[in-house]
């Protein structure tokens, strides 16, 4: 499943130190975009190169593409120190981004990862100035090497603005979390930050010049306002992802759970009446049927239960007023946070049955509850983070 959803997802380069590499089908936009815009500067400006010109811009997206497999690399590496662990490397239409499964981060560790990146585009770019100054490079060498140059140290410094989702912006995160203790108030700062950063860039690379009344360069404007859209969008999920971390506290199997009792599937309607009645005073509990093994199965429909006529309840089984559970979908009371939402995303259904130490049910737990413990909010809806609208 994991291999069908990479293939999805991109070309699949191989692996470098153990580290899946994969380049998403949307580079090749980028690719397109920087063959159309740079290939005639190319030629205008190197007369001899004709149409080869388009082939050297086409070489300079490829060296781009290297700088920032080195740039996500630097961050997997390091990150292997701690040992955290790497699930995959994609080189996409932005440029790139490293995916790191479960890890346990500190201020000082995670600024460590982040600033390896950008340090490695230095390291890139001084290496290329060498080159430069102690080679005797020229003609497509030498354009290609200082377009290497410049790429590299425009990556590096841009990456080390201080906001998310630059790798700049874990200075920030770092620095609030340090000082408060939060990393969740952390990411919100360097999250603001990130947006601060988007305005600026706006107003210098757009608003300025066209207040200014000079004519304004369009390629420019573009690439800025599809950059500055990009980071606002990245700076606006990792607020938000903070937002929800901060509530993972809220949310835990036995707590969220309303009461429920399990019976067998075998059990009829009857004896559900008989166990738990009727009351207008006290709602009937959940109930979950189990199968032969003992595992949760179905979930009783009390509407249908209603609609069975008094004398065939002896005679209806439960299994016929009720609806499958998906696979596997019960879990521990005592199961919270993190690691709740992670087993619940890889179950199907929105409900799953609460069993406490013996496998006895002791609830059922809705995919709703879970969602409005940690948004703070019912979902789909635009009431107040107390539940209530208005």
């Amino acid at each position: 499943m994991k291999s069908e959803a990479s293939r999805k997802e991109g070309i699949q380069l191989g692996r470098i130190a153990g580290i899946p590499v994969v380049l998403s089908y949307s580079w090749f936009i980028i690719a397109g975009f920087t063959v159309i815009v740079y290939g005639p500067v190319l030629e205008r400006n190197n007369a001899d190169l004709g149409v080869a010109a388009y082939f050297v811009a086409f070489a300079y997206a490829v060296l781009l593409l290297i700088s920032v497999l080195v740039h996500e690399l630097a961050h997997a590496l390091t990150a292997k120190i701690y040992h955290w662990p790497t699930e995959k490397i994609v080189l996409n239409l932005w440029g790139g981004h490293t995916q790191f499964e479960s890890f346990t981060a500190s201020p000082g560790r995670s600024v460590l990862v982040a600033l390896a990146g950008p340090a490695a585009n230095f390291v890139l770019a001084g290496g290329g100035w060498v080159l430069l100054t102690t080679g005797h490079l020229s003609g497509v060498a030498d354009i290609l090497a200082n377009i290497f140059v410049w790429a590299n140290l425009l990556i590096g410094i841009f990456n080390v603005l201080p906001g998310l989702p630059l790798d700049g912006g874990r200075l920030v995160e770092s620095a609030v979390w340090k000082a408060t203790g939060s990393q969740e108030k952390g990411t919100v700062a360097a999250g603001w930050s990130g947006r601060i950063i988007v305005v600026a860039l706006v107003v210098w690379f757009v608003a300025l010049p066209l207040l200014s009344g000079e004519r304004p360069d369009i390629s420019l404007m573009l690439i800025t306002v599809l950059v500055g859209g990009f980071l606002w969008m990245g700076a606006t999920a990792s607020i938000q992802q903070a937002r929800l971390r901060g509530r993972l506290h809220f949310v835990e199997a036995g707590a969220l759970a309303e009461p429920a009792v399990g019976l067998p599937a075998s059990a009829t309607v009857e004896e559900l009446l008989n166990l738990a009645p009727v009351s207008t005073v006290r709602p009937r509990p959940a109930v979950v049927l189990c199968g032969p093994d003992g595992r949760p199965v179905a979930v009783v429909d009390n509407g249908a239960v209603a609609l069975v006529p008094p004398m065939a309840a002896a005679t209806t089984p439960l299994t016929a007023v009720s609806y499958a559970l998906g696979a596997g979908a019960y879990v521990p009371e005592w199961s919270r946070g993190q690691e709740l939402l992670e087993y619940l995303a890889q179950l199907d259904g929105q409900e799953y049955a609460v069993v406490n130490r013996d496998g006895a049910v002791t609830g059922l737990l809705r995919q709703s509850t879970v969602l409005k413990a940690l948004t703070g909010k019912a979902p789909g809806g635009s009431g107040r983070p107390d539940g209530r609208n208005g």
